[in-house]
């Protein structure tokens, strides 16, 4: 089923009116709803880089400013 352009349009104008925080709110859902669970659904959860840093630390959060200095994620 496809909208009517006078939709896409009224959706235009919404869009233009809303505050930057709304818009980030908005566009998560709309991501949800275009590529969420369910449109075929698989949650997907864990995402792939879930639990990518491993380490016998427990302040991973705290040291994430070090993590990200030494380079972590960059190709060498």
């Amino acid at each position: 089923m496809s909208a009517a352009p006078e939709e896409y349009e009224d959706m235009h104008r919404l869009v233009d009116r809303l505050t930057a925080d709304q818009l980030r709110e908005v566009r998560a859902h709309t991501l949800r709803l275009v590529h969420g669970a369910g449109s075929d659904g698989d949650t997907h959860w864990p995402p792939a880089w879930f639990a990518s840093i491993t380490t016998d630390r427990d302040d991973n959060a705290e040291r994430a400013e070090e993590i990200l200095s030494e380079g972590y994620g960059l190709d060498a």
